[in-house]
């Protein structure tokens, strides 16, 4: 059984060679990613670091690729290969290199966002510095990632001798290219242009309460292209980034997040407005929705049968605002009910009694 192998072995020395140092590197690089992230973990385990949590969770992959190929093409000069197989491994190592060296930076774009989020919370109640900040940061880390992916690509496209001839030959006839792409990607340049006026102009931010195309719903997602609207009933609506741009929209958190919202009752003529104003001051005080700005209680409408009463409260958040409207139209119908029945809307009827018999008419 030794005999073979040792004939294997001294008829091909220098691939085994290459075999042990290529296992070598892999070995070495997966060796120090192990280190790195058990001391992340005994880090995070002794001082609760944020930090190191997000560094664990985003880079584990892509360390796991890019510290074996690293080590590598450091040990590659040890490889006693042929010129041309010396060529085409070092060809690989190095585009292989290249791409995790990119998803590596696409990933710390996330421990970034995260060390963002820690410090500014979106959930707070007054977020509308927040949510321009997170509404800036989200264009600019996928713009980032593009660009990152982008040259990573560019860079391991270029290497190659065709490619470097195709592409000076596109740049000779740069100007009708350029003709043709435009025409071609209209739309999707408008989208970006509109992606960078909105992420910096910000007519939307994310976490924004919109009402568009009749719907409710707030800011998910903004992307190159387009805008996720997160609706109350958990559907989702996808509109372009051009619409936000050329069409009219409701946007109720533009500069607060403080609504004011109107309850409407139809009641009798006979309702004491003033008992109900009292009682709407009561129910506003009595829960924890209400912000204290507005408590207003007015007769907006007299119509033909019914008095209409309209309130004006007010609350923190578009949120908070329905409930509360909810709330205090249920409790001022219940103290109609309990208090003034009589004022409820009700029909009133004038009956003729019966004819008298041998009447003249």
């Amino acid at each position: 059984m030794n005999e073979p192998l040792a004939h294997l072995v001294s008829h091909f020395p220098d691939i085994f060679t290459g075999l042990a140092v290529l296992l070598g590197g892999l070995a070495a690089g997966l060796v120090v990613r192990f280190v790195i992230f058990a001391g992340l973990r005994a880090y995070d385990r002794r001082e609760d670091s944020v930090l190191a949590r997000s560094l664990a969770r985003h880079l584990r992959m892509a360390s796991a690729w890019f510290l074996p190929v690293l080590a590598i093409s450091l040990l590659l000069p040890l490889v006693p290969l042929p010129p041309r197989p010396f060529e085409v491994l070092r060809r690989f190592i190095e585009f292989t290199l290249i791409l995790t060296f990119a998803w590596g930076l696409i990933k710390t774009l996330d421990v970034f966002q995260d060390l963002v989020q820690l410090r500014y919370q979106l959930g707070s109640p007054d977020n509308l510095r927040v949510r321009k900040l997170f509404t800036q940061l989200q264009f600019l880390k996928k713009l980032a990632a593009s660009l990152v992916a982008f040259v990573a690509v560019g860079l391991v496209l270029m290497s190659f001798e065709t490619v470097r001839r195709l592409g000076t030959g596109l740049l000779t006839s740069a100007g009708i290219a350029s003709v043709i792409v435009g025409f071609a990607a209209q739309r999707s340049i408008s989208n970006l242009l509109a992606g960078f006026q909105i992420a910096f102009t910000q007519p939307i931010r994310i976490d924004d309460v919109l009402v568009v195309e009749g719907e409710w719903g707030r800011v998910e997602e903004i992307t190159f292209t387009y805008v996720v609207l997160s609706i109350w009933d958990e559907r989702r609506l996808v509109l372009p980034l051009n619409y936000f741009i050329e069409k009219p929209f409701q946007n109720w958190t533009r500069t607060s997040a403080r609504l004011t919202g109107t309850v409407f009752l139809q009641t009798d003529y006979t309702v004491p407005v003033d008992a109900l104003r009292a009682e709407l001051r009561r129910l506003l005080e009595a829960t924890p929705l209400w912000d204290e700005r507005v408590c207003v209680l007015q007769v907006t409408d007299s119509k033909e049968r019914t008095l209409e009463l309209r309130a004006l409260v007010s609350a923190a958040n578009a949120s908070a605002l329905w409930d509360l409207r909810c709330a205090v139209r249920e409790g001022l119908v219940a103290f109609l009910q309990r208090n003034f029945p009589g004022s409820l809307p009700r029909m009133r009827a004038e009956v003729d009694g019966p004819p008298v018999v041998g009447a003249t008419v």
